[in-house]
């Protein structure tokens, strides 16, 4: 099977399907945003989950599952639609098997999450149910790993928690730490396949909560090695942030700065739907209303320039116009069309609100190749509307 990694239109949100080579296709779904307003036939809101769907395997039971679903943190954008399409709770008790399939709740093999996150959030604002019912489902796995001392876990309670603090200490195998590399996914050694490198959510000052690193500052950050094939690895690298704000990003210039190939992408997601706030301090509309231009911080840029000859910064949001609004940020466009402009191949900006147009979007996907990650139009239309091939981008060297 073919690598790939797919960005769903959810407007200003976050739903990322990443598909691995092996042979069990194994698939990573990071974030969620599936709304209520798609089930109206008269409403133009995507049918995202029904584009999920149709990328799903089955298991032997016919239920559609992911081996992984990452919540990079619990705001709504990131986590809506979750109680209503997945299942939580014992495989043992699920209860969908003589529905329909389009009403069967979607299978989670192994869950990947942040207890920091919750923490963080909800001391400055309001979880909502679909949040509520992730931590929920995190919490049981959590203890299910616990009274197994994290040996023998079966598919449907297993989990990883990203990030060490004082409540996550002693999960051991199941707990990764700030900067680790991992290669097993839903227990499976994927190594030839995959390989996650996690840098966030940091840990908090050492002396007070950092207010700095609440809610979205928390946002788990993982740069994903993907391999076109066994005998191809690395040939795609994913960078991914949730709403990780400049702080965050500024942090991690001045930490990895010496060594920048942990920040290195092929693929870029922008943080916080291509907000402002994750390469500067300043407020781009106060600043374009005063005639003046907001100051972008260099070290935070610097992190999230790092981008391989050839790469794609996608922007998940709605279509990015020339005015205030923030997110998705006009100043932001511009400063990561010149960051893919600066590598010696010339790289490409995509919004998923304007693909493949401005007034019909499409799930937006990238095969992984051996020569990088490339995106074959479904039909000759679509090529048009793109303006951009397998055949025409230049591929970039990799290993």
């Amino acid at each position: 099977m073919a690598a790939s990694i797919t960005f769903f239109p959810v407007d200003n949100g976050d739903m990322t399907l990443v598909q691995l080579a092996d042979s069990a296709g194994t698939a990573i779904l990071v974030d969620i945003k599936i709304r209520a307003a798609a089930d109206d036939p008269n409403d133009k809101t995507r049918d995202v989950a029904k584009d999920l769907r149709d990328m799903l395997k089955k298991d032997g039971k016919g239920r559609p599952y992911v081996d992984v679903f990452l919540n990079s943190h619990p705001d709504d954008d990131h986590i809506m639609g979750f109680e209503k399409h997945f299942y939580v709770g014992p495989l043992s008790e699920y209860p969908d098997d003589k529905k329909p399939y389009n009403e069967r709740r979607i299978v989670i093999r192994e869950l990947w999450c942040s207890l920091i996150v919750e923490r963080r959030a909800s001391k400055v604002h309001k979880l909502t149910d679909d949040a509520k019912a992730f931590n929920k489902e995190a919490r049981r796995r959590i203890e299910v790993s616990r009274k197994k001392k994290c040996v023998g876990v079966p598919e449907g309670d297993r989990v990883l928690v990203f990030g060490e603090d004082d409540e996550s200490r002693g999960l051991g195998g199941v707990l990764i730490k700030v900067d680790e590399t991992f290669t097993k996914v839903n227990e499976q050694d994927v190594s030839a396949y995959f390989k996650g490198t996690m840098l966030g959510p940091l840990p908090a000052a050492d002396n007070a909560e950092d207010e700095m690193l609440a809610k979205n500052e928390s946002s788990v950050i993982l740069n994903m090695s993907i391999s076109a094939d066994a005998r191809t690895p690395g040939a795609c690298r994913f960078l991914t942030g949730g709403d990780a704000g400049v702080e965050i990003w500024q942090r991690l210039w001045k930490k990895h700065k010496k060594n920048t190939d942990v920040l290195r992408y092929d693929i870029l997601l922008t943080p916080h739907h291509c907000s402002w706030r994750s390469l500067s301090y300043e407020s781009w509309g106060d600043a374009r209303e005063k005639g003046k231009t907001a100051t972008v911080n260099d070290d935070a840029r610097n992190a999230l320039a790092q981008a391989i000859d050839g790469a794609f910064i996608v922007a998940s949001c709605k279509e990015i116009k020339d005015d205030k609004d923030d997110p998705p940020c006009w100043g932001a466009k511009l400063e990561y069309e010149k960051i893919v402009k600066d590598v010696k191949v010339k790289g490409t900006f995509m919004c998923t609100g304007e693909y493949p147009s401005k007034t019909s979007q499409a799930p937006l996907k990238f095969d992984v190749t051996a020569d990088g990650p490339t995106m074959p139009p479904k039909k000759a239309s679509d090529a048009k509307n793109q303006g951009i091939s397998a055949a025409a981008r230049t591929p970039h060297p990799h290993g």
